[in-house]
């Protein structure tokens, strides 16, 4: 991992420095068994929280870091750099901060220092088995029963199901893109039921599971803004998740180049060390160089973020060319490690798998490459 980073501040390479630290000290012995065992690890959330690096993108009265959020990414590419399900944990935690932050009430808000520090869990309950990527297909509903709603529904692919204390729930009030409504929901409230974690490829540290919603009450007082606001609400922070997931596909990638540099530096072969060999560094050149240029991909993006700027189309190109590139640098790393490479006695085997998804969460791929057709067509003046 490179050490000689450009950030904006010295406090900020403080914040970055300590998270390279608490990962390689503490993150990564613990990853491999957690992943083999399938376990949870709320109690790396919790020392995550204390050492400051769950709110890193939120004010400090409200509990959070006040970094950039430059810095924020960076973190979690550190993170996701020895163990990509705590980084994927993370990103959804931040994410599920956003509508408190940006929309909550003063009442709502009280809830964000026990989230940011890490006494809490956040969940983001938005995708559902048959809408797609398209949040306007959402059907959930929350009929207004007296001074609250009842939420029927159920809600899929859920990071942190049945683990977390809180969940931001999108739900239709009314039909249409502007008849989705945010709320806010306990983690254990009746009417909610947890489906079985799933039986994932990979990540499988990171629990992801169905929400069952059978007539559960939620107080009007846990709606977040006004009935109607969802979508824009889910727009905005999936813009956001986006350049997280291309932080953690970074991350993935330059663990697995970090990996694959070390093993061919010391494997030797013919009296000298396979690295030596052209066809191996040229490999590793290609890695780095593919490595090297998303991160400037989504760092471009994040600084246009800090700076207030339209970023949505940078995001997406920043998550389609992270997460493809980190794809093609951990199938090669296990290339360069060879039959060694497909064994669990190394990590980059781990690696691939966990490159898959990112090219699939936060919107697929073939997503972001319409996305980004759709901006390009609306600045040539055409609209689609």
């Amino acid at each position: 991992m490179p050490a000689d980073r450009m950030l904006p501040s010295p406090e900020a390479a403080d914040v970055v420095a300590l998270a390279r630290d608490l990962a390689r000290r503490e993150l990564a012995p613990r990853a491999a068994p957690a992943e083999e065992a399938g376990l949870f690890p709320r109690e790396i959330f919790r020392m995550l929280g204390r050492a400051g690096l769950l709110g890193l993108p939120y004010p400090p009265d409200l509990g959070g870091g006040g970094q950039p959020y430059e810095v924020y990414l960076q973190v979690l590419e550190e993170i996701a750099a020895v163990w990509a399900s705590v980084a994927v944990g993370v990103g959804v935690h931040t994410l599920s901060c956003f509508p408190l932050y940006a929309c909550g009430t003063d009442v709502q808000r009280k809830q964000l220092p026990e989230l940011l520090e890490g006494d809490l869990l956040g969940g983001y309950a938005l995708a559902e088995e048959h809408a797609g990527p398209d949040a306007a297909d959402l059907s959930t509903l929350a009929v207004p029963d007296g001074d609250g709603y009842r939420i029927t529904g159920t809600k899929t692919w859920i990071t942190h199901g049945g683990e977390a204390d809180f969940y931001v729930l999108f739900a239709r009030t009314a039909g249409g893109p502007g008849g989705l409504t945010c709320f806010l929901i306990e983690g254990r409230m009746d009417g909610l039921a947890f489906g079985a974690p799933e039986r994932k490829m990979a990540l499988t540290a990171s629990t992801t599971a169905r929400l069952h919603f059978d007539g559960a009450w939620v107080p009007v007082d846990w709606r977040i803004s006004d009935e109607g606001c969802g979508y824009p609400i889910a727009a905005a922070a999936l813009e956001a998740g986006r350049l997280g997931i291309a932080a953690c596909a970074v991350g993935l990638a330059q663990g697995a180049l970090d990996h694959a540099v070390r093993y061919a530096a010391r494997r030797g072969q013919f009296g000298r060390p396979v690295i030596a060999n052209q066809g191996i560094a040229f490999l590793l050149a290609d890695m780095a160089a593919a490595v090297e240029t998303a991160r400037a991909g989504y760092l471009e993006a994040a600084r246009r973020k800090d700076r207030g700027l339209p970023f949505a189309r940078q995001a997406s190109i920043a998550k389609l060319a992270a997460t493809d590139a980190a794809m093609k640098v951990t199938a090669d790393a296990v290339q360069v490690l060879g039959g060694a490479g497909y064994t669990r006695d190394h990590p980059v085997e781990r690696y691939m798998r966990e490159a898959k998804v990112m090219q699939i969460f936060e919107g697929a791929n073939q997503v972001q490459r319409m996305v980004i057709g759709r901006h390009l067509a609306r600045d040539a003046g055409y609209a689609c």
